[in-house]
Order: C-alpha cells, then structure tokens, then sequence
C-alpha cells in the first residue's frame, strides 16, 4: 500500500504512493507556540542595534516568470551578511527549503536543538547529532531528500499595499535545509522552494506571528516573463496602476482541508497543506458540462476535489472531465466557426486563429466557468487564462489531461492564475478572488516597485 514506511523518533513518516488507501486522523496545528517564537523582540528581529519601534501591516514580495520552465519565482535577502536568494513559489507547499550544501554562508545560522519548540513546529521526523531532521519535497519533480530544521535572518520590504515601504527582519525565521540534489528540475539560479502552504511555518504563518498582523496573503501572477507579479503578506490594500484597489472587488469561496497530505512525503496523521476549493460544476459558454461529480468532492481517502496550485504551469483534469470539458469547448467554438487543428505538446485540443477574434479580456472564445457553492458564486476563465499562443496561427486550450486516477481531480494551475489577484485568508479559511484583471484596465505587473521608505 505504501511504497515506503519509516519509524523514526517515534514518528510515522510516509512515501506516497500513486494512490492512497485509509482514513487518517490529523495533528492540531501549534500556532500559539509559534507565534510566541518569532513576535518581534529586541533579540530576535531587527538588525543587532535595536531600531524604532515600526510594525509593518503587510509584506511585500516580487513574482517572475521563468520562461525556461514556467515556474514562478520570487526573491528575497537571507543569511549574515544578507544575500538575494531566488525561490520557487510553491502555494501548497509547507515550508520554506533552501540548499544549504552549496555556498551557504551565514554566521547567524541555527539549528535547533533536538526536542525544541522549533522543531516540533517544523514536524520533524527525527533526530540525530542533536539535529532535527525533516523531509523537504520539490513539487515540480515530486521527489524529496533528508533535511535538517534550521534558523537563520529573513528580510523583505513591508508594504501599504500601494509601494514597498522599510525593510524588515525575522532573525530566526525556521526553514529547512535541503541538499543540493533535489533542485533538480528548477528553475536556473533558483536555491530553493517558497512554501505559502497551510503548515505550522509556512511563509504566511511565520510572518503572520512575528509581526503580528492578520493570517492572508495574496498572490497575483503576471502573464509576462519580463514584468514582475506580486506577492502580499497580509491584509490589503492591493494596489496596481493606475489606482485600481484589487481587494475591493473579490468573491468569496470556502477553503477546505483535506485531511490527507497530498505531499509526495509526510508524517502519518498529517492533513494536506493545500488550497482546496469547491467546485460544484462546470459551465463552458453557461451551459452545465455533465460530470461525474462524485470526482468533484474530497473522499475519505483524500482522494478528489479542486486545489490551486503554481508549481502546475496550466489546469490539469481528471481524464472524464477533461473529455467532457473539452468535447463541450469544441462544440461551442465550432458553433462560432473556429476551426479545430492537430494538438501539440502538452495540448490536445488546438484551434487555428485565423477565426478567433481579439477581446480586451483575451482571445474572442466560449467562456470556462467553475461554478461553487451556489450558481451565483463562479471562477470565470477568460480567453486570455483559457488559450495559450503555441505559434503565430495556433491557439491551444490551457488544459491538459491529468488521466484516470488523479489524487486531485482539478488542479488549478499558475497559468489560469495570471493576472488574477486570489487572497487566501486562513484564518476565515476562506479563498477571495478578483476574475481577471484585464476587466478593470490593469495587470498583475501594474503593482508600483517603486519604494516609498
């Protein structure tokens, strides 16, 4: 049933296997103890020399593209002295993790000890040497390697939601330090993984705690390879030229947990650390798609359901759902007089251009709706997050073909993402998001770098 099984320190640790069998309970989230460890102090954040008092009300983080791998990364300083270390955002993901085996100086960084507070907010699975070992996974390959529960100085800029304002610190911000063989797959330059996942010190949650403001954070993807997206840490506003306010306009959904990690490796009893959500139907030009819904709910097994991911470059459906989806797309552009053409990679259903009008909002093409908790309440999917330029003369639909046997039906990937601002706001546990900002004359690289400090 389980490709592999470790006991170690008294702990279960699993290796997923393609598919999941039982029911797990799930351990409850410590995050008191956390955010006792990192709220600010004289000793803990700031640079060695106190500083006025300033708390920021949200954080600030730059988003690129790598058009190599479509992989978003995002940029911040580390370490004593302080060097810029690339990451790739992952949103599900549970920690930061960094490779610490290859030219990782710092003289502030710490291992905790083993049995600390640190550690147990880290999940280790492990000790040894006094260290407290822990599984960090790259996403993008689905592998992982041995790690080890670390500590060292973070610093980004806060925000008032309309420029980047004073630097900040977190001087014991934890992370996990990975070997360098499991940045295979990443993106050029990249040292690590960024994860926004529900988790004990995820990056939300440990920001949340050491500067005391509220459990969101909004992402908001750029289409472009040359312009920077953005990353908020905290509550809004969330302003892009010219003036346009992107929290002032959000619907909101429900996020669920499922209660079974969909990590490629986690402790027994772990829930996932992802953003679900509930998808009821799907509409394509507002005309219900038949589905077998069953696929549309999380079971027991944490097998199901709809998650947000952006280590997923486009939308990836459970095979019935993609042929129901994409037959009933078909059916409406030929009902438009697109014409269809061969596929290509990683696309099966492509369309000559030359019928294919031009709108504000994206290429002239029938509309892809998730509905959610009732019909009033829907994901509305654009040409410009459905259809995907492969040449000159060929557009392709921005979905692809999970097969019969997903652990998740629908994941939403970072292509039907862009140019849309999603706050997750983990306290309500509920999702926000803006349709696309293309309807109100802006974009996810609109946000003004420009510092204000």
């Amino acid at each position: 049933m389980w490709d592999n099984v470790k006991k170690t320190s008294s702990v279960l640790w699993l290796t997923r296997p393609q598919h999941i069998a039982g029911s797990l309970c799930f351990l409850a989230a410590t995050f008191d103890l956390l955010l006792h460890s990192l709220r600010p102090s004289p000793s803990l954040v700031g640079h060695p020399h106190p500083q006025p008092s300033f708390r920021p009300r949200a954080l600030v983080l730059p988003v690129s593209k790598d058009a190599a791998t479509l992989q978003y990364v995002t940029t911040f300083n580390q370490r004593t002295p302080l060097v810029p270390i690339n990451v790739v955002v992952d949103l599900g993901g549970r920690y930061l993790w960094v490779d610490c085996d290859r030219g990782y100086v710092s003289s502030t960084l710490r291992r905790p000890r083993c049995g600390s507070a640190e550690c147990s907010l880290a999940g280790a699975n492990g000790c040894g040497g006094n260290v407290c070992s822990i599984g960090p996974d790259n996403t993008v390959t689905n592998s992982g390697g041995p790690g080890e529960v670390a500590q060292d100085v973070v610093s980004l800029n806060s925000t008032d939601g309309r420029n980047p304002g004073r630097v900040v610190t977190v001087s014991r911000f934890i992370f996990a330090c990975a070997p360098t063989s499991i940045l295979q797959g990443l993106a050029s330059g990249v040292v690590g993984m960024a994860g926004f996942g529900r988790y004990n010190i995820g990056l939300p949650q440990q920001f949340a705690a050491a500067f005391s403001f509220r459990r969101k954070f909004a992402v908001c993807l750029s289409s472009s390879t040359s312009a920077r997206g953005v990353i908020f840490l905290g509550d809004g506003p969330y302003v892009f030229l010219p003036g346009v306010d992107a929290s002032d306009s959000l619907t909101f959904t429900p996020l669920f947990i499922n209660p079974i990690s969909t990590a490629p490796s986690f402790p027994l009893g772990e829930p996932s650390a992802e953003y679900f959500i509930g998808v009821k139907s799907i509409k394509v030009n507002e005309k219900t798609v038949p589905l077998n819904t069953t696929l549309l709910s999380i079971n027991r097994e944490g097998v199901g359901g709809t998650k947000i991911s952006t280590v997923n470059p486009y939308t990836v459906l459970e095979d019935s759902i993609f042929k129901a989806v994409t037959e009933a797309f078909i059916n409406e552009a030929a009902a438009r007089n697109i014409k269809r053409v061969a596929g290509v990679a990683p696309f099966e259903v492509c369309f000559s251009s030359s019928n294919i009008g031009s709108t504000r909002l994206g290429a002239a093409v029938p509309w892809i709706d998730l509905v959610l908790q009732n019909e009033n309440v829907f994901w509305r999917i654009f040409g410009a997050n459905s259809m995907v330029g492969v040449s000159s003369d060929v557009l392709c639909l921005g979905f692809v073909n999970g097969g019969s046997n997903p652990q998740t039906s629908i994941v939403l990937g970072g292509y039907q993402l862009e140019n849309n601002l999603v706050q997750f706001d983990l306290a309500a546990s509920r999702l926000g998001f803006s349709s696309t900002l293309l309807g109100r004359r802006t974009t996810c690289a609109n946000f003004n770098f420009t510092s204000n400090a």
